[in-house]
């Protein structure tokens, strides 16, 4: 388990799992797995209608959220964003990271006349950080780097993670149903007390059965009322207590890195690749191309930059040294561009109405991400490598 529990380990096979996909999109297998992915496993008596693609992306996707939720929790109670202070620089940084790619594919849609067609709704796109990725890249490629670099980089991404799912809850949600909202709600609390039981170290497994059946009736009232299904595992995670809530993480992240993440991507990465020339791919394309390296890049390191000079100045009584150099802030930028995971969802959100646009904006999450990744391996390899040096000099 131990494997599978690594960052390092659990970036390759995410990577492995989507050019598995695209490459498989594009053989003779394509079509058979593409009308699998589109096939439907239908439960009419409980109301809901899937494909199989959606109980992955609606369903299985849920367990990732949980766990990034109890992780989000953790981190503004106890620790990188426990206070004010330590969350103030990396929350300039991140607002930073998602205003800046959002204008940047704006700008080139709007250049090319994109909105004439609608795509102005895939500027959430460029603004997701994948928080397990980029913590791959930096583990893999980044041994002897300050510990600043991966604490600012995981303050970061977890902000960035929590904008990200109000992003999904009030952007791509188009109809409420009340009564299956309000149902959520009654479940959420009704977990939450459970946990509080569950606290308490009295019956144990009966409490643990009943959590996870209430669990699946939370995720299937936010599925019916309209909110996409994966804020369930948000809000169950948020709810539940810490010592519980980090149990609960450590048993569900082999299966997330080991199952859940590679099938999404790996389904997500089905794409065949549009026979058409450069000029006549979708503006979509470009802008999510652009702004996911370069956006993000800009955005996270200059807006880092321009926080700690305001927030942290001797006269406050800060210490200026606690100020991260300019070269940890754009290694950070890079890292920030693997948009992957949760911009591969939010990319079949933005464009569920234009299939074709959905392939498009995929390939190009992957190509910005893969951007992204070489240039932050080339770079965390290049000053790892100083680093020993140094320290052999030394």
């Amino acid at each position: 388990m131990s494997v599978i529990r690594s960052e390092r380990n659990a970036a390759v096979l995410l990577l492995l799992a989507a050019v598995l996909g695209l490459l498989l999109a594009n053989t003779s297998a394509g079509p058979f797995l593409l009308d699998a992915k589109a096939a439907h496993l239908d439960l009419p008596a409980l109301g809901i209608e899937l494909s199989i693609g959606h109980w992955i992306s609606d369903g299985l996707l849920a367990v990732f959220f949980l766990i990034v939720a109890i992780e989000l929790k953790y981190e503004l109670t106890e620790g990188s964003l426990d206070s004010f202070s330590k969350a103030v620089v990396p929350g300039i940084a991140a607002i930073g990271g998602i205003a800046v790619p959002a204008l940047v594919f704006l700008g080139v849609v709007g250049a090319t006349g994109g909105f004439d067609d609608g795509l102005a709704n895939g500027w959430p796109v460029p603004t997701a950080t994948d928080i397990a990725f980029a913590l791959g890249v930096l583990a893999t490629f980044g041994r002897g780097l300050p510990s600043g670099v991966r604490v600012f980089l995981l303050a970061l991404a977890v902000l960035d993670d929590l904008v990200a799912i109000l992003i999904i809850a009030l952007f791509f949600t188009s109809t409420i149903d009340l009564a299956a909202l309000v149902g959520a709600v009654v479940g959420v609390i009704a977990f939450a007390l459970l946990g509080v039981l569950l606290k308490r170290g009295r019956m144990r497994g009966p409490l643990i059965l009943l959590m996870i059946a209430v669990g699946l009736l939370v995720w299937w009232a936010v599925l019916q009322s309209g909110v996409h299904a994966t804020i369930a595992g948000v809000a169950l995670g948020l709810v539940l207590p810490r010592r519980q809530g980090a149990r609960t993480a450590h048993v569900l992240e082999p299966f997330s890195n080991g199952l859940v993440l590679p099938l999404f991507a790996f389904s997500a990465a089905l794409v065949a690749i549009p026979q058409v020339s450069v000029g006549e791919l979708s503006p979509a394309f470009w802008g999510i191309l652009v702004a996911l390296p370069v956006g993000k890049l800009l955005g996270i390191s200059a807006a880092g930059w321009l926080g700690q000079r305001i927030v942290i100045q001797p006269s406050r009584g800060a210490d200026v040294e606690d100020r991260l150099p300019l070269h940890d802030l754009l290694t950070v930028g890079l890292l920030g561009g693997i948009g992957f995971t949760v911009s591969l969802l939010m990319n079949e959100l933005a464009f569920r109405d234009s299939p074709e646009v959905v392939d498009e904006g995929t390939l190009a999450v992957l190509l910005g991400s893969g951007i992204s990744i070489v240039a932050a391996a080339l770079v965390l390899a290049a000053r790892s490598a100083r680093s020993r040096r140094r320290a052999a000099a030394a």
